[in-house]
């Protein structure tokens, strides 16, 4: 049986960590893999994270099995987190291993529910997403998102994309932070992709993987919001790998937005398929994170650093393009410090972006997406003339 496998592609940023892992030079510079680090390149436990867990280690009594659903506590302090009051009328939800986990299992509900619906996607998007959907056999379309020109959004391009949407159809949306271009919708954008959206009765399904890491933690729930208020039914993946800094406890949840009477129905529905993958969800992160929201003082503490991490990657984005300003000679690079969150896609050239790595050990993505909180106030100055050498 097994020998009828075949090989299947390598992860692309998975090999480029292998590679700076054995690149022997001094001063290599990773800005390929997503995860936070801090000024020393450490990915840190936050100081609430470690409070509550001390608690639990002195309180918890058992090790059994949660929920099929995971704990409903933790449903409630997301939704209250992600949505604020008002939808646990018409919310259902799962816990889910990571954001990953989230996406997944909504896709399956897709599936599930409307078999020969399409779903569509930025272009481009986080990797993760058309693998999947392509991996479930779903019909998958793309809209344009991002102007390669102005390092923004294209617009005019997504809109006029949009208005192909068939009734029915799922369109996956960034709630903040855009990954893995860092340019974002504004306010009134929204707006007019709501009612667009509205208009050709499509189903909006919602991907807020990094809430807190753009402009705030309510601010960068509005869109998912407008969209919560906005549309009968809502899909909306969450993660918590990134705020919470819990990556490796695997901590998301999926919330489907429906009508009062089909919430049980589907409440249900989402059970069965927590049931098909793993059964019952992680529970550490999940309690973790009840924890830190359900105690005043450990949320106050939490958007603290929270916010502390924020205004460290939006310190390192001005000083960015002030540097790139300065090596270039040009505003060329500006847009970094319009960008908001962990991303921002540069513009380079692939054979621009193996010079980088091969002349001065600064390791990003092939289509030059980097990640902002890879660097630090002393390496920021050597990735832009790095940039410079490789441009002029």
């Amino acid at each position: 049986m097994l020998e009828t496998l075949n090989p299947q592609p390598q992860d692309k940023i998975l090999q480029l960590i292998a590679l700076f892992r054995d690149d022997p030079r001094d001063g290599k510079i990773d800005l390929g893999v997503g995860v936070y680090k801090d000024a020393t390149g450490l990915t840190p436990v936050m100081r609430a994270v470690k409070a509550a867990e001390k608690r639990l280690w002195e309180t918890e009594k058992t090790k059994t099995y949660t929920g099929l659903a995971g704990e409903p506590a933790y449903a409630a302090a997301m939704l209250g987190m992600i949505l604020g009051n008002g939808f646990a009328d018409r919310a259902a939800a799962i816990a889910t291993p990571g954001g990953t986990g989230a996406i997944r299992q909504a896709l399956e509900l897709i599936k599930l529910a409307t078999p020969g619906a399409t779903v569509w996607i930025s272009a481009p998007t986080w990797p993760n997403h058309p693998s999947i959907i392509k991996y479930l056999g779903m019909s998958m379309a793309e809209y344009r998102y991002f102007d390669a020109e102005t390092r923004g959004v294209d617009f005019a391009g997504l809109m006029e994309d949009l208005a192909r949407v068939a009734k029915g159809d799922v369109v996956l949306l960034h709630g903040c932070c855009h990954n893995p271009t860092g340019a974002n919708l504004s306010a009134p954008q929204w707006a007019e992709v709501v009612a667009l959206l509205s208009a050709r009765g499509a189903v909006p399904m919602v991907d807020l993987a990094y809430q807190g890491f753009g402009d705030g933690l309510e601010e960068d729930a509005a869109a998912t919001r407008l969209v919560a208020q906005s549309f009968p039914e809502v899909l909306i993946a969450a993660s918590c790998s990134k705020n919470f800094g819990i990556y490796r406890e695997r901590t998301g949840i999926l919330i489907a937005l429906t009508s009062a009477d089909r919430k049980a129905v589907v409440q249900g529905n989402l059970n069965f398929l927590n049931r098909q993958n793993y059964s019952f969800p992680p529970d550490h992160g999940a309690r973790l994170v009840t924890m830190i929201l359900e105690d005043p003082a450990l949320t106050a503490d939490w958007k603290a650093e929270l916010e502390e991490v924020r205004q460290n990657m939006l310190g390192l984005r001005k000083q960015l393009a002030e540097e790139l300003r300065r090596a270039t000679n040009s505003d060329r690079f500006d847009f970094v410090a319009d960008h908001r969150g962990m991303f921002s896609r540069l513009g380079l050239t692939e054979a621009q972006v193996i010079r980088l790595r091969d002349e001065h050990a600064i390791y990003m993505v092939g289509d030059s997406r980097i990640n902002i909180a890879g660097l630090n106030a002393q390496t920021v100055p050597v990735l832009a003339a790095a940039i410079a050498s490789v441009c002029g």
